[in-house]
C-alpha cells in the first residue's frame, strides 16, 4: 500500500509536498479512507488542532500498522477505522489542551501499550523527545516497529515496570512531562510517575468521568510523593463521552522510598489510606 511504500523511501526519493498531497488523496480514495479523514478532521477541529498533510499521512500509516499487527496479538479493542480516528488519535491529541509543548522537552508515556498518546503527539511535535514505556515485551516490540516504520527520530521505547524506571538513575527525575492514559487509579499513577519527573515537571493523567473523585481520593499520594494538582481540563470527545485531563505538578522532590517495589502501588495503594483517613 501507499503508506508502506512511502515508509521505505529515502528523504531524497520522497515526493515534494504537492505530490505528497496528491498521493495521500489517492490513498484515501482507493482504500475507502475518506470517511476516516473526515472523522479525524471533525474531531481535531473540536479542539482547535490543525493537522498538516504530512501528519495526516503519518497517522494513516500508524493506523494501518496498528490494525495489521492487532490481528497477531492484542493491542486494541477498537478496530473500526472511524473509531480509531476519534477514540485513539483525537483523544491522544487532546493532551495539547493541557500541554503547550516546548522545544527540547522530554516526555515519558507510561503504560504506552499501542503507543497512545505518545506516538500521535510525537508525530505532531518533533521538537520534543518522547520515551514510550510498557511492561509487556510484545507491546514494546510493536512500539519499536512503529517508530522505525514511521521514521520517528524523537521517540524511543523501553521495556520494564514503571516502578523499575523510577528507581533507575537514567530515568529518575529526568522528564518534564509524564503522560498516562487509562492505566490505573490516579493515586497509583502518582506513585508511578512523580519519581520520573524533574522538580516542576507535570503528570498529565487522561481520565474518564471518575477522574474528579480520584483527585479527592489521592490526597495522601500527592502529599507523600510531593505533588500538587495544578489544573483539570474537562473535555467531551465527539461520540465518545466525557474526558478529564488531570494535571499534577511535582512541587517538591520525591522521597527515595518511592516508588515502592513492583506491584505494591496497586496491592497497597496510597489512595486507600487516604480514603480511610477521610472517613
Amino acid at each position: 500500500m501507499l503508506a508502506r511504500t512511502l515508509a521505505l523511501q529515502t528523504e531524497s526519493e520522497r515526493p515534494k509536498s504537492i505530490s505528497l498531497l496528491l498521493c495521500f488523496f489517492a490513498f484515501t480514495i482507493v482504500t475507502g479512507m475518506t470517511d476516516w479523514l473526515t472523522a479525524l478532521h471533525q474531531g481535531t477541529n473540536e479542539f482547535n488542532i490543525t493537522l498538516s498533510v504530512s501528519e495526516e499521512e503519518q497517522l494513516a500509516r500508524f493506523m494501518e500498522l496498528l490494525l495489521e499487527r492487532n490481528r497477531q496479538f492484542n493491542l486494541t479493542a477498537i478496530t473500526d477505522p472511524l473509531e480509531v480516528a476519534v477514540k485513539h488519535f483525537v483523544d491522544s491529541l487532546t493532551v495539547e489542551t493541557a500541554w503547550k509543548v516546548q522545544p527540547g522537552q522530554r516526555a515519558i508515556d507510561i503504560g504506552a501499550g499501542a503507543g497512545l498518546p505518545g506516538i500521535p503527539l510525537a508525530i505532531r511535535h518533533p521538537e520534543a523527545q518522547f520515551v514510550l514505556n510498557d511492561s509487556a515485551r510484545k507491546k514494546v516490540d510493536f512500539l519499536n516497529e512503529a517508530i522505525t516504520t514511521l521514521g520517528l527520530t524523537n521517540v524511543s521505547a523501553v521495556w520494564g515496570r514503571a516502578e523499575e524506571l523510577g528507581r533507575n538513575k537514567e530515568y529518575r527525575g529526568y522528564f518534564d512531562v509524564a503522560l498516562v492514559r487509562a492505566v490505573a487509579h490516579l493515586g497509583v499513577l502518582i506513585e508511578y510517575c512523580l519519581p520520573l519527573l524533574k522538580s516542576g515537571g507535570r503528570l498529565i493523567a487522561m481520565k474518564g468521568p471518575s477522574g474528579a473523585q480520584e483527585v479527592i481520593e489521592s490526597r495522601l499520594a500527592l502529599a507523600e510523593l510531593g505533588g500538587a494538582v495544578q489544573d483539570t481540563h474537562r473535555l467531551t470527545l465527539p461520540g465518545a463521552g466525557e474526558r478529564l485531563l488531570v494535571v499534577i505538578r511535582k512541587a517538591r522532590p520525591t522521597s527515595v522510598i518511592y516508588p515502592r517495589d513492583p506491584g505494591l502501588a496497586k496491592k497497597k495503594p496510597l489512595f486507600l489510606d487516604s480514603m480511610k483517613q477521610g472517613s
